[in-house]
């Protein structure tokens, strides 16, 4: 299992996204953070028995980056990537019906070649503990899929699909810039 939770003071929209990827993502858990501090963060994740934690980070009143980590005895571990947020659609943007939350995600990388994509892809498959497909797989047996492609202007983003109607139901997250290295 997974803990997401917040920056200190998250905005509307930080909250909403992490709503809105609690019901995109299975097997994820969200608290609220008010005060806690990274190691309280920690005790929180070592009490709801998750290994690993995201925490989305606001900047200038908006999502700023997500980070990633790994729990242990004394803490939380940094894990590359660093994925910085230049914008996102949220759930309720895209449709009028409500969706049930996702029991079953793959990560689905598009046709086309493109090393970013496809490491980003990979990281997220390993940390979610989700299976990688293609697009044009027709064997999927998976509720949803979450898409790693690039937009018109050649920025990274990740959105969410129903399967197999390939309807897109949010978040669509759009990335500036990755930092591998922290």
């Amino acid at each position: 299992m997974i803990l997401l939770t917040t920056s200190r003071r998250p905005t509307r929209g930080i909250r909403t996204l992490c709503h809105d990827l609690v019901h995109s993502i299975p097997d994820v858990v969200r608290i609220s953070r008010g005060k806690l501090s990274v190691i309280e963060v920690a005790e929180k994740a070592l009490e709801n028995n998750t290994d690993k934690v995201i925490i989305v980070d606001r900047w200038k009143s908006g999502p700023g980056e997500i980070r990633f980590f790994n729990v242990n005895s004394t803490g939380l571990d940094a894990v590359p990537p660093l994925v910085y947020v230049s914008g996102i659609r949220l759930q309720k943007t895209f449709r009028k019906a409500k969706v049930k939350p996702v029991r079953s995600l793959a990560v689905a990388l598009p046709s086309e070649k493109y090393n970013q994509t496809s490491k980003i892809a990979g990281f997220l498959s390993d940390f979610l503990n989700v299976p990688m497909l293609r697009t044009d797989d027709a064997s999927v047996n998976c509720q949803a899929a979450m898409l790693i492609s690039l937009d018109s202007i050649q920025r990274i983003q990740i959105t969410f699909f129903l399967l197999p109607e390939k309807i897109e139901f949010g978040p669509r997250i759009t990335v500036s810039h990755v930092l591998w290295e922290i």
